[in-house]
């Protein structure tokens, strides 16, 4: 590992021992690749994932858009599949990315969508 990861793997430590989901208030955790974004509701009392979605979804990959605008339709779709769900409120989990650009899309996107954190 480099540096550059060495040091996202520390905050993720960092953040982790912060912020736990439950059921009733799941994590939601976003995970960003160089081409996509990914995104998840993981329940940490039973170690299970509730819902996920990714940019590579066919009706995300079937529109030309920029990078950000999908992760944003990412965020706008999760919070859909939380809500039918019965997820309403959620804590956010941005796994040492900085909340910039992608990141911070797919939370704009997933409170426009109706979650709460």
């Amino acid at each position: 590992m480099n540096n550059k990861s060495n040091a996202r793997q520390k905050i993720r430590y960092r953040i982790r021992k912060k912020v736990s989901g439950t059921s009733a208030i799941p994590r939601l955790t976003v995970f960003r690749s160089n081409t996509d974004i990914y995104a998840q509701l993981i329940d940490d009392n039973s170690g299970t994932t509730i819902t996920a979605y990714s940019s590579k979804q066919k009706d995300i990959t079937a529109q030309k858009a920029p990078k950000v605008d999908k992760s944003k339709m990412v965020g706008e779709a999760i919070a859909k599949k939380a809500i039918e769900l019965g997820v309403k409120k959620v804590v956010f989990d941005r796994s040492g990315y900085v909340y910039h650009g992608r990141v911070k899309a797919v939370a704009e996107g997933a409170r426009e969508g109706g979650l709460d954190f």
